[in-house]
């Protein structure tokens, strides 16, 4: 069963047709618009792809935070960072959506607003800051969690690694913001290009996610601003 088309498409200024709102109700016909000033929303935070005895090492956050300065620092946002000792370190959030029709393959686009300091076109430990630091978003019918396997946390879904796109999760950009990018910024990236679908649960549940995979080897800080979701 496919879902029915819907009028409005992700462009890249996060232009959208509707907003849901978060209460679980005919996701299927809209777009899911989230901004953090009063909370979370559903969403959690989470690091695959390092070693299971090094999280203090790795210096893994995950916090419901202001935006830093000179950006708006009343404004909230979801922080992720950490310190990618391993060439390989994945950064994550996720939600599950709920309200969709059961059993049916949507078509689902994404728009993500990130504050981000990482130059383009630098030098830098294993990689460029910016580009070898890709964005990654995706959907899949089971939750997407990191596992423990040989002595490693890895994903239990197919986003492959480093630059390349998976199964589950696409790549939509990287985290550069200019050449002479010093301080935070924000940035958009949408997957208009991306063709990315998924089929929902008996129950009309999906899970949504976006992360990061790093191939610079220090310290990445992003800010998520603003996400939103189009179902079709």
């Amino acid at each position: 069963m496919k879902a029915k088309i819907i009028t409005g498409l992700l462009l890249g200024g996060l232009v959208l047709s509707s907003c849901l709102k978060d209460d679980g109700d005919n996701y299927g016909q809209s777009t899911l618009t989230f901004e953090f000033n009063t909370g979370t929303h559903g969403w959690t935070g989470d690091f695959a792809d390092y070693p299971v005895t090094d999280s203090v090492f790795y210096e893994l956050q995950f916090a419901h935070a202001p935006l830093p300065s000179p950006l708006n620092t009343d404004v909230k946002s979801l922080k992720l960072s950490g310190n990618n000792h391993s060439d390989d370190l994945f950064m994550f959030i996720k939600r599950k959506v709920t309200g969709l029709l059961p059993n049916t393959t949507y078509d689902i686009a994404f728009g993500v607003e990130v504050a981000s300091k990482a130059p383009t076109n630098a030098v830098g430990v294993g990689g460029a800051p910016g580009e070898s630091v890709v964005i990654k978003v995706g959907a899949t019918a089971k939750e997407p969690k990191k596992v423990a396997e040989d002595g490693h946390y890895v994903m239990n879904i197919d986003k492959a690694n480093q630059q390349q796109s998976g199964a589950d999760m696409k790549v939509i950009g990287n985290v550069g913001v200019s050449d002479t990018t010093t301080v935070f910024s924000l940035i958009k990236r949408t997957s208009n290009s991306v063709p990315i679908q998924a089929t929902t649960n008996e129950d009309g549940s999906l899970w949504v996610i976006i992360g990061t995979e790093s191939g610079f080897e220090a310290t990445t800080t992003l800010y998520f601003r603003r996400i939103e979701i189009l179902f079709r």
